[in-house]
């Protein structure tokens, strides 16, 4: 099956903000032990401090330093994995300020029958639309029944990014309907809007066993972390964590189900289908979010 994948206007916000967001992120997610300061991205940069400061707050709803704090933490895991400590102690015993009430997405979720996995999808039809967020172009993709699909891709990537989705449903037929799925990018990204009596619906096409994986990894907190071996455990298979591991690579609706929650058996961080550096991004924005108590 071909997928056109068009883009029907440039969803590149005006001016170069989106790419002085991305440039931060990285920054901070790959040099986070040097503990840069704001002056210091923002010479490296090329900008002025203020206005870092203010497009990266305005864009991912707290501040260079704050998003610095945050991404530490995966320093403490790393540290502090062998003894299992919480992700919450390690940051108090990296004495950075600890979560206040933690909330998480709010989901509500059913599976695809069998028979829809096994037939690809067919006579499915997927809305799908691209949309600026916090990590690059979010592949927004949904049924009539919720959101099936989450994806990211950096600026001439979408095409690709989309073609690995519709891989995993060859049946199905595709169209592209920003409009449909525009509202969902607005519920996933935006905490004010995480509420328990508004659920975000989501539709887990994929085996009986991938569909309990990424059950299992809905219920770890906002903040938290687990290994695949939690997972197995959790999902009663013990000794079935290389499976667990591969089901986490193929969880189509990244970050929602949040399989960049899921880390290697010594606490480290593994490989994520959408790149380790959007990994350390989203670990950081969610546990900084907790922190600034936008969650």
């Amino acid at each position: 099956m071909t997928i056109q994948a068009t883009l029907d206007r440039d969803i590149t916000p005006a001016g170069k903000d989106y790419d002085l967001v991305r440039k931060t992120i990285e920054r901070i997610s790959l040099d986070y032990r040097a503990q840069p300061s704001l002056e210091e991205i923002a010479s490296d940069l090329q900008v002025s401090p203020s206005r870092l400061q203010k497009t990266f707050s305005r864009w991912a709803g707290l501040t260079p330093k704050a998003f610095l704090q945050a991404v530490t933490l995966d320093h403490a895991r790393r540290l502090l994995g062998h003894e299992r400590l919480p992700l919450l102690d390690a940051s108090y015993e990296l004495g950075l300020s600890g979560p206040g009430r933690l909330h998480d997405l709010f989901v509500t979720h059913e599976a695809m029958s069998p028979g829809d996995f096994k037939t690809g999808g067919d006579g499915l039809e997927i809305q799908y639309g691209f949309h600026p967020c916090p990590f690059g172009t979010a592949v927004l993709l949904a049924t009539s029944r919720g959101l099936c699909g989450l994806a990211f891709a950096d600026p001439g990537g979408e095409a690709a990014a989309l073609e690995d989705m519709a891989r995993r449903w060859p049946g199905a037929r595709l169209v592209q309907d920003p409009q449909a799925t525009a509202s969902y990018v607005q519920r996933i990204f935006s905490p004010q809007q995480w509420r328990a009596d508004q659920p975000l619906r989501i539709v887990m096409i994929g085996t009986d066993f991938q569909v309990r994986v990424w059950e299992a990894l809905l219920k770890i907190p906002l903040g938290q972390a687990s290994t695949y071996q939690d997972v197995a455990r959790a999902i009663g298979k013990p000794t079935a964590a290389r499976a667990v591991g591969a089901a986490v690579g193929r969880n189509p609706i990244s970050f929602v189900v949040p399989c960049h929650r899921a880390l290697g058996k010594s606490g480290a961080l593994t490989g994520y289908h959408w790149g380790i550096t959007r990994k350390r991004a989203m670990l950081g924005w969610e546990t900084g979010c907790a922190q600034s108590g936008a969650a």
